[in-house]
């Protein structure tokens, strides 16, 4: 046993409560803001992925690590079993230490994994009991404490977020000859997997990069973490890209980054939308799709300017989920079309957006 688990872990919110458990992975403490996913497999992925970037994060279900951690697989310079080149948040919280795992493409456990990534985690915990809290109280900041160690809290929503997880330089991705500006937020793999597999060229560029002197066709506005308030710059270049009348498609981050570019409001949710199962709602139809989310903020679809119009909402809290122009190829989802982890219902999307080009 790694002797980490010889000692006793605190999970400290912010509202005073603790809970004890059992750490692993990386043996450090750490602070950041406590939230929940409801997904039952796919930890792999979303723990890689950019938009929990400064989160420490409680999964719903208990087995967790069971199937292991799956070797790189690279396509195209992209990873194929994960969404981004690291372990993304800022600590894990689970029900049950996984002692084993099987799977055939495993090829370490989820412990040696954080530790790899010097992650700290803390098994053992009641995730139900902590689940509710935040669902009642709403997310909150916290910290994983081990033995004595102090630490203040630290909210990643006052900080750009964004800034520590996209690219530092263009890269270009050869596909076709369509050509769409990827505007990385924190771009998840499959996102660009998913416009390669549709046969376009990507040109994916920092958050903060001015991409209207590059040759282009259409933008996508990638998914990232923490507040887009805090991408003003991206709103900046997003609004002057817009009078331009080229497609543009924002996902989750980048639905909230082209409302505000387009003159709309954004507020933050009690505790976000972070699973595989969140179903929504095509505005105007009884069509329901499965999506998969990880987001705390949502546009205020009340405060659309005039001729945009809302597109999907959440079916659980009627917040809204998409919005797009009546007119022009403007068009947006707070969802993941793009899925890993989650069901594939809205991968179309990616389709119809290639189309308009």
């Amino acid at each position: 046993m790694h002797s980490a688990r010889s000692r006793n872990a605190r999970l400290v919110l912010e509202d005073g409560s603790e809970f004890v458990g059992v750490p692993f992975g990386y043996p450090a403490s750490r602070a950041g803001e406590v939230v929940f996913n409801t997904g039952m497999v796919g930890y792999p992925e979303a723990l890689t992925d950019p938009s929990y970037s400064g989160q420490i994060l409680s999964l719903t279900y208990p087995l967790i690590g069971n199937y292991g951690i799956p070797a790189e697989q690279r396509e195209e310079n992209l990873d194929a079993a994960f969404e981004s080149d690291r372990v993304q948040i800022a600590g894990l919280i689970i029900a049950e230490f996984p002692g084993n795992h099987h799977h055939w493409s495993a090829t370490r456990s989820l412990d040696q994994w954080l530790s790899e990534h010097r992650v700290p985690a803390v098994a053992g915990i009641d995730t139900r009991s902590l689940t509710r809290r935040l669902r009642d109280k709403g997310s909150m900041l916290g910290k994983i404490l081990l033995n004595d160690d102090e630490l203040p809290f630290r909210d990643p929503n006052d900080e750009n977020l964004v800034a520590g997880v996209s690219i530092s330089e263009p890269l270009v991705y050869e596909g076709g000859q369509k050509r769409v500006v990827v505007v990385d937020g924190g771009c998840k793999h499959s996102i660009l997997r998913s416009l390669l597999r549709r046969g376009v060229t990507i040109i994916r560029v920092p958050w903060d990069y001015d991409f209207l002197d590059e040759t282009f066709d259409a933008v996508l506005i990638s998914s990232g973490p923490g507040d887009p308030k805090q991408c003003s710059k991206t709103i900046s270049i997003v609004e002057r890209a817009m009078s331009l009348g080229r497609p543009i498609f924002g996902l989750c981050l980048g639905h909230q980054i082209l409302a505000l570019a387009a003159g709309a409001d954004t507020y933050k949710l009690k505790f976000g939308h972070r699973g595989q199962n969140q179903p929504c709602t095509a505005v105007g139809t009884k069509r329901c799709y499965i999506t998969s989310q990880n987001h705390g903020f949502a546009v205020d679809d009340g405060k659309l300017p005039t001729g945009w119009e809302p597109w999907f909402s959440n079916a659980n809290d009627g917040s809204n989920e998409g919005i797009r122009h009546r007119s022009r190829p403007f068009m947006s989802v707070q969802f993941h079309p793009e899925a890993s982890p989650g069901p594939v219902d809205t991968n179309f999307l990616f389709d119809e957006f290639v189309e308009l080009i």
